[in-house]
């Protein structure tokens, strides 16, 4: 080892050197600055609602900041009065009927899923990864010491993967399989047979699951959600579901989400937040309450809104000449291909990669987007539709003027 790169030079430790920046909030920061700069830049990248946090849980908020009883420490796993409501909502919106005993309270669901993977892996062992993936997967399950296997799936199959696929990836090394649906970057929906068929393969082989329900209420048109271990209940020794407030009533800034698993796990996940982080905010923590305990009015209101956006995107995108972008059945992105453009020449360039051509697009168009690279698929575009109706057909407008210019 070269004096350059002993452990006494090294400024940063090799395991977090080799994490990457997450692309999606890099590209929602950019594009924000452009805007704080004066450009009319409209921004595609974040996956978070334009709404607002309705009204009611932020006074919950509100009166929480009143109450001593939340200016101090409360137990790391999560209010014992949230625990019990998460269990309540899990059997209203999934069947699942678990204890507050299985419910780990945590900072947000990118934490949710980093714990969860702390808690299986060991090093070396194998997480089936299908992709397109969101960004924070990969970086959790080698942060935990696990290695990502990714299987893809392309537009010709909604992007949704089968179990011949997964049964191809998997080795003596595998532990693990990740199951997310809706899916981001996708909008994919598993139908309740395909989703039971990966389950049963997944007890067939003895693996865990871990199941991202974030989206759970976001889906249209005949789209259905499946909660797995509601759906193959011989699963649910070895499954995980993590899930949260920020997506179903707009509270990605509130920083709130849970890990639902067996006992055993929960218990290791919980200590390992007992000295990473404590409790969760106590006020956002009365806010999810707040949430979890109401109903569905607020979300469905939203729904509605993002249905329309979705049929708008989608036919705006495919009105482009090598661009493909199946419509998505959940979730709030869509995830065009155009794979046909690279190589091309717009204004001058011809960008080879996605990445390359959403810098052109954002030099050009000012617009913003999200390139396939992030997702583990290159020559895919990923745009969130979780924005105002105005600014979306604005954006697309500019979108199909400039890569109306190509050429060969």
């Amino acid at each position: 080892m070269s004096a350059a790169t002993s452990p006494s030079e090294r400024r940063v430790s090799a395991r977090i050197g080799a994490i990457s920046e997450s692309a999606t909030l890099a590209v929602d920061a950019k594009a924000k600055a452009l805007k704080a700069a004066g450009r009319p830049v409209i921004g595609f990248g974040a996956g978070e609602p334009d709404f607002p946090t309705p009204g009611y849980i932020v006074d919950a908020a509100v009166e929480a900041c009143r109450n001593p009883k939340y200016h101090r420490y409360t137990p790391a796993g999560g209010l014992p009065e949230l625990k019990a409501a998460i269990a309540e909502k899990t059997l209203r919106d999934s069947g699942y009927e678990v204890g507050a005993s299985q419910i780990l309270v945590t900072n947000g669901g990118k934490q949710a899923i980093y714990e969860a993977f702390a808690a299986i892996l060991d090093p070396g062992d194998e997480v089936i990864v299908p992709a397109p993936y969101w960004t924070t997967y990969p970086e959790s399950i080698r942060l935990a010491g696990g290695v990502p296997v990714e299987v893809v799936a392309d537009e010709t199959t909604g992007y949704r993967v089968s179990v011949e696929q997964l049964e191809a990836a998997r080795t003596e090394r595998t532990k693990v399989v990740l199951f997310v649906s809706p899916s981001n970057p996708t909008g994919a929906v598993y139908s309740e047979a395909d989703a039971k068929a990966i389950g049963e393969w997944a007890v067939e082989h003895g693996l865990w699951v871990l199941t991202d329900e974030i989206y759970e209420h976001l889906v249209y048109g005949t789209a259905k959600f499946t909660s797995l271990p509601a759906l193959v209940p011989a699963l649910r020794d070895k499954c995980i579901v993590v899930n949260g407030v920020a997506k179903t009533y707009a509270m990605t800034g509130w920083r709130v989400g849970w890990v639902i698993g067996p006992k055993d796990v929960v218990k290791a996940a919980t200590n390992l937040q007992s000295h990473a982080t404590s409790n969760v905010s106590n006020v956002a923590q009365v806010a999810a309450l707040a949430a979890v305990s109401g109903n569905l009015d607020a979300v469905a209101e939203m729904r509605t809104a993002f249905d329309r956006r979705r049929q708008t995107i989608v036919r705006m995108l495919n009105e482009i000449d090598g661009v493909l972008c199946p419509e998505p059945e959940g979730a709030f992105y869509a995830y065009p291909s155009v794979k046909a453009l690279l190589g091309k020449e717009i204004r001058g360039k011809r960008p080879a990669t996605s990445v390359e051509l959403a810098a052109l697009i954002l030099d050009e168009a000012e617009v913003a987007v999200v390139p396939g690279e992030a997702f583990g698929t290159p020559g895919y575009l990923r745009l969130s539709y979780a924005l105002g109706d105005e600014d979306l057909v604005e954006g697309v407008s500019r979108l199909q003027k400039l890569l109306g210019e190509a050429k060969d």
